[in-house]
């Protein structure tokens, strides 16, 4: 068996936390670790044959260097050139993991990095189960048990058991439904044999695609063509983008799993959430006597039933009932509990004024370490960065700005025109407009700089790269 965790996805709904360019998966937001840490921590110890990442390609970084906080080795990062959904996505992973098999034709364990599962022993029982339904050619997936008439989540039906002498706990798909009303939920509560939709399935790579080439031909061709021309790059996999990119966008439930026959559920009791909305944290989380779930530095009176969230600053309620509460360094979101799901039409708002916070974060994090936007204005920005030991930036030249770094502590090896400079705490330099320019940290401690940019134009995009030891030169 091989375990394939899907990490694409914005998390729209959990902005201002979460932005398209450092979304849910990557933050800590429901557990000590971040999500896809905790995802790659619980399937730690399942999988034969390993573990794989689908990502986009912005995101490779992340996904790496979050594996590697975790000792988690990964086969591949399989980077998606666009998002087409859940069934070429795991098209790509199948196509892959039997390219890469040593042996018998593997087991697919697919999952998503942003769920929240808090019984592990009792998912591992249910995968258990389902691995042996798998083995015998069954298209499943994980049915959560609801514990409410949720209205958030699309249903599963279950039809017969599938071998009732045994009692394998596994059942033949009878419908799967779409997300109902409230009165609809509670009648299939109250009817039983319903389960959540979870979105994690457990299947033989061979048999996926023969069903996708019998259901959706054209995605079975366009994700074939687009692996066959694949590429390495050190851990990332990289999938052809113009073939990719013809191919339909389609969701494994809507392409294959309902209209296969070979479709089980297996059913899911574990402390089981998608996260989908700020209020999902507010049911996991462990209210106060006022039922309050409160995290960071927050002082409340007289509120009631809220998630107030501190992440930078104290953050203060009075006569709250309901409300959703978030602060960042950069937004502060206020919201009722109950409408949270519309959280998407401000993000929605936020692209079309083109503004930064839909995307990033005053935090931004690099391959090489990371830098916090600190102050901006007319003509000029001021960064604080940190580099991380025996990392370096690209060799690079800016047509627009010209740069002063400060060392405030650490060690920085220089690259400024033709002049090599190294650089200690207090030391500076100053890298006029056109000039080409890098800088490497060579210590062993963090180097930590203030660099002030002043110019016509600031933007990101105004760096033309020369060399780069993370391939982010492009191909001439």
């Amino acid at each position: 068996m091989k375990t394939i965790i899907m990490a694409g996805g914005s998390g729209s709904r959990l902005w201002p936390s979460s932005r398209s360019l450092f979304p849910k998966q990557f933050l800590a937001i429901a557990e000590q670790h971040t999500m896809l840490q905790a995802t790659l921590a619980r399937v730690a110890g399942l999988s034969e044959e390993g573990s794989s990442v689908i990502c986009n390609e912005e995101h490779r970084f992340i996904v790496a260097q979050q594996a590697q906080e975790m000792g988690a080795s990964l086969d591949s990062i399989i980077l998606e050139p666009v998002g087409r959904n859940t069934a070429p996505a795991i098209a790509l992973a199948a196509f892959d993991a039997l390219a890469e098999a040593k042996g018998a034709v593997p087991l697919l364990l697919i999952m998503a990095a942003d769920h929240v599962v808090n019984d592990v022993s009792a998912f591992h029982a249910a995968v258990a189960t389902a691995r042996t339904q798998a083995q015998a050619g069954k298209l499943v997936t994980f049915g959560i048990v609801p514990e409410s008439p949720h209205t958030g989540y699309g249903y599963i039906q279950r039809g017969a058991a599938i071998d009732e002498k045994a009692e394998t706990g596994a059942y033949a798909v009878s419908r799967f439904v779409e997300k109902p009303d409230a009165e609809t939920a509670q009648s299939y509560l109250d009817e039983g044999g319903y389960y959540w939709n979870s979105g994690m399935f457990l299947f033989a790579a061979d048999v996926y695609l023969n069903e996708l080439k019998t259901y959706r031909p054209e995605i079975y061709k366009a994700c074939e063509k687009a692996y066959a021309k694949r590429s390495r790059d050190a851990d990332f996999l990289r999938i052809d983008a113009e073939a990719f990119k013809a191919c339909p966008d389609d969701s494994i439930d809507y392409a294959v799993m309902e209209k296969t026959d070979k479709a089980a559920v297996v059913p899911l009791a574990a402390g089981w959430s998608d996260v989908g909305a700020w209020s999902s944290l507010w049911e996991l989380g462990n209210g106060d006597a006022s039922g309050n779930v409160s995290s960071g530095d927050v002082l409340s009176y007289n509120t009631r039933n809220s998630y107030i969230r501190a992440e930078h600053r104290l953050v203060a309620t009075v006569g709250l009932d309901n409300i959703v509460v978030v602060e960042t360094n950069d937004a502060i979101l206020v919201a009722a509990k109950d409408q949270v799901q519309d959280v998407k039409k401000i993000v929605e708002t936020l692209k079309v004024q083109g503004r930064s916070e839909v995307s990033l974060h005053r935090h931004v994090y690099r391959p090489w370490g990371v830098y916090d936007s600190i102050d901006s204005g007319e003509r000029y920005q001021v960064k604080r960065i940190t580099v991380k030991p025996g990392a370096k930036l690209s060799v690079q030249m800016h047509h627009h700005r010209a740069e002063h770094w400060i060392v405030v502590s650490g060690t920085a090896k220089v690259t400024n025109g033709d002049k090599e400079l190294t650089l200690t705490e207090n030391q500076s330099t100053y890298i006029p407009v056109g000039v080409i320019h890098a800088l490497e940290n060579p210590g062993k401690i963090p180097l930590e700089l203030i660099e002030v940019q002043s110019g016509s134009y600031l933007g990101e995009d105004d760096i033309v790269r020369f060399e780069d030891r993370y391939g982010r030169v492009p191909k001439s």
